[in-house]
């Protein structure tokens, strides 16, 4: 429960708080990540969804359904695509690009991210904010993303922050075990779609960290960020093609 906890209060703004926030803790949160998804994407396909069905056009409904989904993470996924964004986008040195991504400020390039990010969203929502089931696979699919960006092997780019907490507490065989798990109740989603949508936004995590080993060192806050929102997006794409 304490994992399940940690979970909720790092993907969602759930009122609640981990009693305890060590590595065993940080690992059940992280493998846990999709089911926080999960239950986020149920309360946007009902509100989202319930717009739609009082007569409101489908385009307000996914424009809602991602307003509301900044809303309810607090935006911290997003700024952390945009840091993300700015650091690599930079051609920097590790040390330098980290530089960047800590800064307060956005640049133009993490700017152009989130509008390209959001405009992608809301287009692929547009279409499924009707169908609730996959709102609510694409935000589990969205945050295994975060368990891609903490699987062993994978370390912190920083001795310190989000990142460091968090890196590597993922074995790989849970990585797969969770994978398979969600891709299998995708089928109940639709039985191509649904498993493509996770693998989707597994493959999509998996470039973007793995770009970020080879230019920072390793993972940052941002960059599990990053890979929730571009995972994310990924899902959304596959459902909604």
């Amino acid at each position: 429960m304490g994992g399940l906890r940690l979970a909720l209060s790092l993907f969602t703004v759930a009122p609640v708080r981990a009693d305890r926030v060590d590595r065993p803790t940080v690992r059940v949160a992280m493998v846990l990540a999709p089911l926080a998804g999960a239950l986020l994407g149920l309360v946007l396909a009902a509100l989202a969804g319930g717009l739609v069905r009082l007569g409101a056009s489908a385009l307000l409904g996914g424009a809602v359904l991602v307003a509301l989904a900044l809303l309810l993470t607090r935006g911290l996924h997003i700024d952390g695509l945009a840091d993300t964004a700015d650091g690599l986008g930079s051609y920097a040195g590790p040390d330098k690009a980290l530089e960047i991504m800590k800064r307060s400020d956005i640049g133009p390039f993490g700017v152009a991210t989130i509008a390209a990010v959001l405009l992608v969203d809301t287009a692929a929502a547009t279409s499924l904010v009707a169908t609730w089931w996959s709102v609510v696979l694409a935000f589990a699919a969205g945050r295994l993303g975060a368990t891609v960006a903490c699987r062993r092997g994978l370390p912190a780019a920083r001795p310190e922050g989000l990142g460091a907490m968090v890196a590597e507490t993922v074995p790989l065989w849970l990585l797969g075990l969770v994978t398979l798990i969600t891709a299998g109740l995708g089928c109940f989603v639709d039985v191509a779609k649904g498993p493509g949508a996770v693998l989707a936004a597994v493959a999509v995590a998996w470039v973007l960290t793995a770009h970020a080993r080879r230019r920072l060192g390793g993972v940052t806050g941002d960059v599990i960020g990053a890979a929730i929102e571009l995972a994310t997006a990924a899902a959304l794409i596959v459902l909604a093609t």
